[in-house]
């Protein structure tokens, strides 16, 4: 009997990189990598920069940015899995437990989780707004990271929607709960798995203002991959969540409402939260009746090759 190394192909997303299974450890070594492709596509559109016209580089450049930075962090696990999968059990990045539902109510169910999280989400960050306005200097911070995401998604709509709600929710949740969080799950407490990955998907965002967000529907997108296994859950939760807020960038009667507090007379707000806040519990409670297979949740093994 003869073990071998699978093959694998660095762009696979799932299946080549089922063997990596970093710890908390591993979850720096590939924050350090992103940040290295971050710093290196800089780099390249720099470059580029000298050779094209700079509205060019505007419009489009962040499409090439995006998907280099991670494009190390996917070779380093790509290679560590390909090394692992000699004598280690592997985890898949994608399952499909929807216990007692079927597929097409799950992923109704998730677009109404995401909307509720949404609306959910909305008061904590504007608390965290207001609580920016009462200090100068992070009130100047503010201004500035806003200006400069608007720099981000500037581009023709095309362009923007492609970048935040394609590109981000496939390379986000194939380092943050693909990698991170599956990793987590198989090395300590789910709370503690879920949390962890939620702070670290905040902390790639590299502002507070996106950060406390993050962290909130990263806590949701967690326990979904959790009970479900499903990457493109919550893939889903992602686009829904930057689709939406790209679409409502587009209408001029919305320009200048950050918040849906700001979009409605109080008593409406209020209505919409408590409703919101029900339907997000509602939702939820969906998920945990989804039975769990194991305690690191129905994430399926991969089974090694062998001759």
């Amino acid at each position: 009997m003869q073990l071998r190394a699978r093959k694998v192909n660095n762009y696979d997303l799932y299946a080549n990189h089922a063997w990596y299974v970093p710890g908390v450890k591993g979850m720096f070594v590939l924050l350090g990598w992103f940040l290295i492709g971050s710093l290196f596509a800089s780099m390249v559109i720099g470059v580029v920069g000298l050779l094209v016209p700079k509205q060019v580089i505007i419009d489009y450049g962040n499409l090439v940015m995006y998907p280099l930075s991670f494009l190390p962090a996917m070779v380093y696990a790509a290679q560590k899995s390909q090394r692992n999968s000699i004598f280690e059990t592997g985890y898949k990045l994608n399952s499909s437990h929807f216990g007692p539902y079927s597929g097409w109510f799950i992923g109704l169910i998730t677009v109404l989780l995401t909307i509720a999280t949404m609306i959910s989400a909305d008061l904590p960050n504007y608390l965290n707004y207001q609580w920016t306005l009462s200090i100068p200097w992070m009130k100047e911070a503010y201004d500035m990271v806003m200006e400069l995401l608007k720099q981000m998604t500037g581009g023709p709509f095309w362009s923007s929607f492609l970048l935040t709600a394609i590109f981000a929710p496939v390379f986000e949740e194939w380092l943050c709960r693909g990698m991170v969080l599956r990793g987590l799950l198989t090395k300590m407490k789910p709370g503690w798995a879920i949390v962890v990955s939620a702070l670290f998907f905040a902390l790639i965002h590299m502002n507070p203002w996106q950060a406390l967000n993050a962290f909130i529907i990263g806590l949701v997108m967690g326990y979904v991959y959790y009970k479900t296994g499903s990457l493109l859950l919550t893939m889903l939760i992602h686009f829904v969540n930057n689709g939406t807020a790209v679409v409502m960038s587009q209408i001029p009667s919305l320009e200048g409402y950050d918040y849906w507090i700001d979009m409605m007379g109080r008593n409406t707000y209020i209505m919409v939260y408590i409703i919101g806040v029900a339907a997000l519990i509602g939702c939820l409670l969906v998920f945990r009746r989804i039975p769990l297979e194991q305690e690191r949740g129905n994430i399926d093994t991969v089974t090694l090759n062998v001759d």
